[in-house]
């Protein structure tokens, strides 16, 4: 009984230090990819904020009203740009996005449908059997600028033919290392600036702008270079997210790991100290017989 026991703490043990091994290749593949993926977030920042200052000019102009994108719709199709990971292994990232979706899709008043990007994305709304738009964007990792700008152009032809009213881009905001904050931003209809907010100052613009052509061609061609920027900043934020999120995964993981092998250790030290006693007191027991 002794060395079966025995036995099944060191099959116990390889099984632990083998998957130690794989979480931490995995952490160490994080670490390396949350660099590079960390520093293309941050220089996409003073875009980011450029951008929208951009947009926000162009929504305190009174001609942005008339505009096909601007115009919201009753009871509005929406579709959901849901940004997850590639891959699982990343702690509660992916879950984290879903609920999120999930609790945005609820209070939308009309249909919804949605456009996934990530492997895990696809995976979870084929399997509940949602209305995907298209599932050709399966990795994130290999998103870049020219598939945003594309994709920005196919949103805003599926808006103006239609297809969608409204969309809604969900996604994680990389804030450090140890967090990571699932966000959303509505990105259609185009809506123009609120009164309230020109009088708190947030416009802060008074020139009115020089047209090359009518408003509402002006935004034909903005409009699609803004989602597509849009989309591209949300998919580094959220690449940059699920490295660290995976980092912080793997590192626990370890933790976990190296705390089992403690206690494995010392179950086989006492077990094989037990099985030593034993053959001991056999040992004397049959010395003293004789």
């Amino acid at each position: 009984m002794g060395s079966a026991s025995l036995l099944e703490i060191k099959r116990s043990i390889k099984s632990v230090q083998s998957t130690m091994q794989i979480t931490k290749a995995m952490e160490l593949v994080a670490t390396s990819k949350l660099r590079r993926a960390k520093e293309r977030a941050e220089q996409t920042r003073p875009y980011h904020k450029a951008l929208s200052e951009a947009i926000e000019r162009i929504r305190s102009y009174e001609a942005t009203t008339e505009s096909v994108f601007a115009s919201g719709r009753k009871n509005p199709k929406t579709c959901f740009i849901v940004v997850a990971g590639d891959r699982g292994l990343a702690g509660g990232f992916n879950n984290n996005i879903f609920r999120l979706t999930a609790a945005l899709a609820e209070k939308e008043e009309g249909d919804c449908c949605y456009l996934p990007i990530g492997k895990k994305a696809i995976e979870r709304f084929t399997y509940e059997k949602k209305e995907i738009l298209t599932d050709s964007y399966v990795n994130v990792s290999s998103f870049g600028v020219s598939k945003s700008i594309a994709l920005g152009n196919t949103l805003a032809d599926y808006f103006l033919d239609g297809t969608i009213d409204k969309a809604v881009i969900v996604y994680t905001e990389f804030v450090s290392m140890l967090s990571q904050v699932p966000t959303y931003c509505t990105l259609l209809p185009f809506a123009p600036l609120e009164k309230n907010d020109e009088e708190d100052g947030k416009s802060g613009f008074s020139d009115e702008p020089l047209y090359e052509g009518s408003p509402e061609e002006m935004l034909k061609r903005i409009v699609p270079s803004y989602l597509g920027g849009s989309i591209y900043i949300a998919l580094c934020e959220s690449f940059a997210a699920e490295c660290g999120a995976r980092r912080t995964a793997m590192n626990s993981a370890n933790k976990n790991a190296e705390e089992m092998l403690n206690n494995l250790s010392l179950s086989f030290n006492r077990a094989r100290q037990a099985v030593i006693t034993q053959e001991i007191t056999e040992i004397v027991s049959g010395a003293d017989a004789l």
